[in-house]
């Protein structure tokens, strides 16, 4: 198996094009923690997209040649990496296809999991962001295809001028802009799942910190723990899982993650779906393999994945 960590993968989503370059920042962070995929799967060989060119493919087949199936596992699929494994030398019998591509993207679009949002709404206008506003000051704009805190707007009783022109450039680009009410929230936590051959299974919950959508780190904690702390009852999770099982494990393969906000007032509202590796599905990953590490956060500096007490900020 060959695992490729391209975290510059939403930035890949959103541009679509098979030929995007990431910025430079986004790929030296990939240099520098390609070892996360080895949490997710142990003893594997787990290199940025960026390390992959024709020698290595050469040296990796050859590697291959016994295996009765050769495996790539990315961080997430894309146009782009395919293009640039495809260009590598990587059969094409090893990856997804234009179609499957182009399906998994659209599944990705923010509008695809609306009818889990009931208070956010698809907007094209700045005429409909406002009268948003003049009903609920608080609002934040999200691109349809977005991550990291990148295509994100805070924005409080009127859209400024920047605003505006964000919002007409993001709707030409992405077919519309998702409002979303802010929310006072008291914690970030997500239920994970793999898809295969239209199943969805179960992994577990993760509870993790952000500032302004900017992940920031994990909680290690069992499930149960999780699930008592944010009040996620079992009826809730299966009506999700009931959505899932409907909309998005019949056309889709891999990694999913699904996250939750908790408010102030006990209310819990689903912020994203991804359909890819998470740092909530390493963490995890992790705490499985080191149960002695329950309490801790775990978080990636730069370079490694770190490890500090609960109590630390």
């Amino acid at each position: 198996m060959l695992c490729v960590f391209n975290p510059e993968h939403d930035l890949c989503l959103a541009n679509g094009g098979p030929n995007f370059v990431a910025p430079a920042s986004a790929l030296a962070f990939a240099r520098n923690g390609a070892a996360i995929m080895q949490v997710l799967y142990p003893g594997q060989i787990s290199v940025p997209a960026s390390a992959i060119d024709g020698s290595f493919v050469a040296e990796w087949l050859q590697h291959e040649q016994h295996s009765p199936a050769p495996r790539i596992v990315p961080w997430g699929w894309n146009s782009a990496l395919v293009t640039r494994l495809l260009k590598a030398g990587i059969p094409a019998s090893l990856l997804p296809d234009e179609a499957t591509i182009a399906r998994w993207r659209a599944l990705q679009h923010r509008s695809t999991f609306l009818p889990l949002q009931p208070c956010s709404h698809a907007v094209k206008t700045v005429e409909q962001v406002q009268a948003l506003l003049d009903i609920t000051p608080h609002w934040v704009l999200k691109a349809p295809w977005s991550g990291s805190g990148r295509g994100l707007r805070w924005i409080s009783h009127q859209m400024s001028g920047h605003d505006k022109q964000w919002l007409l450039k993001t709707v030409s680009a992405q077919q519309c802009i998702i409002a979303e009410p802010r929310h006072n929230v008291v914690a970030d936590f997500a239920l994970e799942y793999y898809v295969q051959d239209g199943a969805l299974q179960f992994v577990g919950y993760s509870l993790f910190e952000s500032a302004r959508g900017v992940y920031r780190a994990n909680r290690l904690l069992p499930d149960a723990e999780i699930e008592q702390r944010v009040g996620y009852s079992p009826s809730r999770r299966k009506e999700l899982e009931n959505w899932l099982g409907v909309h998005i494990a019949p056309y889709y393969e891999g990694p999913l993650g699904v996250d939750h906000m908790l408010a102030d007032d006990g209310a819990i509202y689903i912020g994203e779906l991804n359909l890819r590796h998470t740092m909530g599905l390493v963490a995890h990953r992790y705490l499985a393999a080191h149960p002695d590490t329950q309490g801790c956060r775990l978080m990636f500096n730069g370079t490694t994945l770190v490890l500090t007490s609960g109590n630390q900020p």
